[in-house]
């Protein structure tokens, strides 16, 4: 099926993994969708070799002292070059953009996307620590556009996919599945000296370097928790997680009849992208077929909390509310950096992102300012700790 209206994205974040792979999508299907915007934080070979090929309208390169170069570079193919501080947060206003894929990385995707859902155009989030800052700010503004919010995350794709035709059933619970990363089994002694490149060697997914490393500490499932609980307005009682090592469930959902629906598949974050980017329609693909017989044993297991400690810090701060998971993924930001520049070890990261929890000024009705300041403020305790 072809149709005649392109659907116009704008990918905040085209040269990295999500981007990469959204623009893979949009190169299947070129009856469907044109990349209108492209936006890049500083590598600049990868977004010009992009634009070269896609022809967006415009392009953001966010590092001013690359501007020149990717200016010269598309100024024959009449592209539209900018730059600057705030440069992201105006582009998603234009006129002639549909949708917005925000695959940007950390607390950077939360103000752009704000001023994509004040100007309604529709979201396509593959950034979860926008609904983990800022989650009620974010679902009242959606709400009060009509904007929609189609998840990229595989693990919220696969519970927006079974709640279609079941929007009006009471849901008794949600299970998100996780790998369980590199380190599953591993004890709290073995844990001590673990380094980034094992850390690193995620055994199912090919992910950027900041969420593989919140993977391997299950952060990455705290931060989903959270950003499920806003999705779907769920409490934290419906949630559950649960490790599931093959990454073919990508997620379940419990009905209040007790019947349970799952999403499966193999691990390749193309399939909820191109979901988010056509919904409600499913295109065809050519991405590689699940075989039953390639997977003879599905297996289970509970998550160990007193050894994979983000987990349950993420719970708490969900529960607490107010501006505390934004503590919490600041503070995660500041030590997964750290982590990867050999500053701190492993089990240091949940330690520093527990102290700040405990000590960074707790707002319980924040606005979008308040998010900002607690962001900076967290971020100067995290490093003075480290």
């Amino acid at each position: 099926m072809t149709t005649d209206i392109k659907k116009r994205i704008a990918i905040l974040g085209s040269t990295g993994s999500i981007g990469i792979q959204a623009l893979d999508v949009i190169r299947q299907h070129p009856d469907h969708f044109i990349a209108e915007v492209l936006t890049a934080n500083n590598n600049a070979d990868i977004l010009i070799k992009q634009a070269l090929e896609f022809k967006p309208d415009s392009v953001v390169i966010s590092d001013e002292k690359q501007y020149q170069k990717v200016k010269d570079a598309l100024d024959p193919q009449q592209i539209k070059v900018y730059t600057g501080a705030n440069v992201l947060s105006q582009v998603v206003e234009l006129d002639n953009i549909d949708m917005v894929l925000t695959a940007l990385v950390g607390f950077a995707g939360l103000e752009p996307t704000l001023k994509a859902i004040e100007a309604g155009k529709q979201i396509a989030l593959a950034n979860k620590e926008t609904l983990v800052v800022a989650g009620e700010l974010v679902t009242a503004a959606a709400k009060e556009k009509g904007v929609n919010i189609y998840p990229v995350d595989s693990e919220h794709s696969a519970i927006f996919q079974c709640l279609a035709g079941e929007f009006h059933n009471p849901v008794e619970k949600i299970y998100l599945t996780a790998s369980g990363g590199p380190f599953r089994g591993m004890t709290l002694e073995a844990l001590k000296n673990v380094t980034k490149n094992e850390a690193l060697k995620h055994p199912n997914w090919c992910m950027g370097a900041k969420i593989t490393i919140d993977s391997a500490s299950l952060m990455n499932k705290g931060l989903e928790v959270i950003e499920a609980h806003w999705l779907f307005g769920l409490k934290a009682d419906q949630i559950d997680v649960i490790v599931h090592p093959q990454s073919v469930i990508h997620s379940i959902v419990q009905f209040a009849d007790g019947s349970m629906k799952a999403q499966m598949g193999l691990p390749d974050m193309k399939l909820p992208i191109q979901y988010a980017l056509s919904y409600p329609q499913r295109l065809k693909s050519n991405f590689k077929r699940f075989s039953f017989l390639d997977y003879p044993q599905l297996t289970f297991e509970q998550p160990d909390l007193k050894i994979f400690r983000n987990l349950t810090l993420a719970f708490e701060a969900m529960k607490k509310g107010g501006n505390m998971p934004c503590i919490m993924n600041a503070a995660n930001e500041v030590v997964v950096a750290a982590f990867l520049e050999d500053k701190i070890s492993f089990l240091g990261m949940p330690a520093i992102i527990e102290k700040c929890m405990e000590k960074v000024h707790f707002i319980r009705k924040p606005g979008l300012d308040d998010y900002i300041k607690t962001d900076l403020e967290t971020r100067l305790f995290a490093k003075s700790i480290i």
